[in-house]
């Protein structure tokens, strides 16, 4: 699957409502380590297709950065069943994305 851009319009839906477990990236444009790990999140959802992957950009969905407070990026959280059951801050190598699902 391809990554999804998740705002505050579709988050319930894409989300909250997701039969599928949900990697979430929290990122920004000017985050040097969230440049890092972005390409590392978009194989992850070109191979697994039993997984969705959405990508929450800080600084257009600051309701989205505060409901989960986030404070630092990137930050990887994954929800299964609406709730969230892993969480990482930082660059993640693969694998350890991969685990975190």
């Amino acid at each position: 699957m391809s990554v999804i851009t998740i705002t505050k319009n579709n988050f319930q839906q894409e989300v909250l409502s997701s039969e599928k477990p949900v990697l979430l990236d929290f990122w920004a444009s000017w985050c040097g380590p969230c440049r890092m790990v972005s390409p590392t999140v978009d194989e992850i959802a070109a191979e697994r297709s039993d997984i969705k992957v959405g990508k929450i950009n800080v600084d257009d969905e600051p309701e989205l950065a505060a409901q989960f407070r986030i404070a630092s990026i990137p930050t990887l959280i994954v929800i299964r069943d609406g709730k969230i059951v892993n969480q990482a801050v930082g660059v993640r190598p693969k694998a350890m994305i991969n685990a975190m699902i």
